[in-house]
């Protein structure tokens, strides 16, 4: 019998390959990285996205722990593999905790895993809250400008939800280039809500800042509409409050009811990851049984082989792809190394012989 090898199999056999350092990097040190980093990391973003498109990457579904005795909680896990110039692998692990709001502390916590392209070994840890907001809101910054190219330019954003990710949101809005003439605020809790209008007005790209008891009167008198809760399922039901055609951000994916989708612009991340665990998009879908309503993915907005129209609403439902949680996470690693500050952890794989 004869054996041919390849050069690709022969060229890994003989490499040599070692088990990288294992890093932590503290939500400090994450936060020090992307300081006024903004432009940089939508930049970063916008090319995870082509690359996700042109079949670079690897993001299997979420999967999504539940627990029958805290049904409004949950953890998630985020597996994806990056290839390019960035080529790693890894895993957002993070968990959402409504109860965590009246108690005072942050809803969500989260922790990234990243791994060796070559070895598989683990090679960092980082804190991960702060990198899923920055690449939430880097996300919706992107799609806010694709998505009013050819609309004219938003004067009025109203925001609902005030939490981490409105005002992440509003952070990288503004970097970007971004002001507004009024700025509307709506959430259940006026005293959020207020918290957030105090931290705008320290801004001077808000505008006229408003709060909004009602949420009829925040979608009717925005332009754009971010929505930022920790809704788990539609509360907005009446088509009627978007007959101005506004921009719809719909960061928190659950919020809009199938009937709101299906007289709307429907522009996705992801349609496979988009249409799935009842998110709006996914109820929309369950109601019709077609996907007809989906009218292209953000790619395909920046490539030009879709151009949304502008006598509808323009709602963008990204469901958040792991691989942007990499590809900021490797940022964050490549960063924290050239500042000297990497913390290494001696020893944390232990027995490496293979035979004792």
């Amino acid at each position: 019998m004869t054996t041919v090898r390849s050069d690709a199999i022969e060229s890994a056999v003989s490499q040599t390959y070692t088990v990288p350092p294992f890093a932590v990097i503290s939500g400090a040190q994450v936060q020090q990285a992307l300081q006024d980093r903004e432009k940089q990391i939508v930049d970063l973003v916008e090319a995870t996205y082509q690359l996700h498109a042109a079949g670079e990457s690897v993001n299997p579904p979420s999967y999504f722990l539940r627990f029958p005795d805290r049904p409004s909680s949950r953890i998630i896990a985020l597996p994806a593999s990056i290839g390019g110039q960035v080529r790693v692998d890894g895993l957002k692990w993070i968990s959402s905790f409504p109860g965590n709001v009246q108690a005072g502390i942050p809803r969500a916590s989260a922790v990234l895993i990243l791994n060796d392209h070559d070895t598989g070994y683990p090679f960092a840890c980082l804190e991960s809250s702060i990198i899923s907001a920055t690449r939430t809101a880097a996300s919706a910054a992107l799609a806010a400008d694709r998505l009013t190219r050819n609309r004219r330019r938003p004067t009025r954003i109203g925001f609902f939800g005030t939490g981490l990710i409105a005002r992440y949101i509003h952070t990288f809005l503004t970097a970007v280039g971004w002001s507004f003439d009024e700025t509307g605020v709506h959430d259940l809790s006026r005293d959020s809500a207020a918290g957030f209008r105090d931290r705008l007005q320290q801004t001077s790209a808000a505008g006229r800042i408003t709060l909004h008891d009602c949420p009829e009167d925040l979608i009717r008198s925005s332009d754009v509409v971010v929505f930022a809760t920790i809704a788990g399922e539609p509360h907005v039901s009446d088509p009627a409050w978007f007959d101005h055609n506004p921009l719809v951000l719909h960061v928190s994916l659950r919020d809009l009811a199938p009937e709101i989708i299906l007289a709307s612009t429907n522009i996705v991340d992801d349609v496979d990851h988009c249409l799935k665990a009842d998110t709006s998009p996914h109820l929309a879908e369950q109601l019709t049984g077609n996907r007809d309503f989906v009218h292209g993915t953000l790619v395909d907005v920046m490539t030009g082989r879709v151009t949304p129209p502008t006598d509808r609403p323009l709602v963008f439902s990204p469901f958040g792809l792991g691989v942007l949680d990499l590809a900021v996470g490797k940022y964050v690693y490549d960063e924290t190394v050239r500042s000297g500050q990497l913390h290494v952890i001696d020893d944390f794989f232990h027995d490496l012989r293979r035979h004792g």
